[in-house]
């Protein structure tokens, strides 16, 4: 009885906490809107890069495929947001594309096609893994992969921060939907007993972490700069 109302425990703790990531991880999927209102607005996509948008729709694909029924069990909430996350970034896409000059649109059109042929390539290569755990492990090790990469890109963001001493180039609510979403899938991954859930994201949820406190440190630091000149000036 006592087994039963553990693992009870545990499926609803599991559940709040996919449904939380799910909730904290729309923050991140319309944070580059004002980017694309900018662009709209002037129609043209200026010095802005595209690729960022299409590595995100590879690795959302790659993750929805990997929560899908046919690749683990119980994972489906990781389907659902990163599903969600797939059509934001496509929409993105053929935004961009649709703003860009010529030989930018061209080379758009060719990384999109690149994707979904390589996206259609894994799913295919994976169904064609008979057995089902050799078939878990192998798109887990590969979203693994692509979400400790993809978590990894405020690396530069981040020493940036340092070498600059200012926070202009790392928005806080990006940071702070981040370190949420990354928290709460990393407890979702513990609950779910699934380390190719609970490791990328515990690492997501890590830099999240440094993110915040950088930038708490750097914000109180460049308004302190800011207020010395008054106080001297008053003296």
């Amino acid at each position: 009885m006592v087994s039963l109302a553990s693992i009870q425990v545990l499926e609803i703790c599991k559940d709040a906490a996919g449904g939380a990531g799910n909730i904290f991880a729309f923050g991140l999927f319309v944070s580059p809107i004002p980017t694309f209102q900018r662009i709209i607005r002037n129609k043209t996509t200026e010095q802005f890069s595209g690729l960022p948008y299409i590595y995100a729709l590879l690795n959302c694909l790659i993750c929805a495929w990997y929560g899908s029924p046919l690749i683990s069990l119980d994972n489906i909430l990781v389907t659902t947001v990163n599903s969600v996350g797939a059509v934001f970034q496509a929409v993105y896409i053929v935004l961009f594309i649709a703003y860009a000059e010529k030989a930018k649109k061209l080379w758009m059109l060719g990384l999109l096609l690149a994707v979904c042929s390589g996206f259609a390539v894994i799913v295919l290569c994976s169904l064609l893994i008979v057995d089902f755990e050799v078939r878990r492990i192998a798109i887990g090790f590969l979203s693994c992969a692509s979400l400790i990469s993809m978590f990894a890109s405020p690396l530069f963001v981040i020493n940036l921060v340092i070498r600059t001493r200012s926070v202009e180039f790392m928005p806080f609510y990006l940071s702070l939907s981040t370190f949420l979403m990354s928290t709460s899938f990393f407890l979702y991954g513990i609950f779910n007993f699934d380390p190719f859930v609970y490791v990328p994201n515990g690492i997501g949820a890590f830099l999240g972490t440094v993110q915040l406190v950088l930038y708490a440190y750097y914000k109180s630091a460049s308004e302190e700069d800011t207020r010395e000149p008054l106080l001297e000036s008053c003296s």
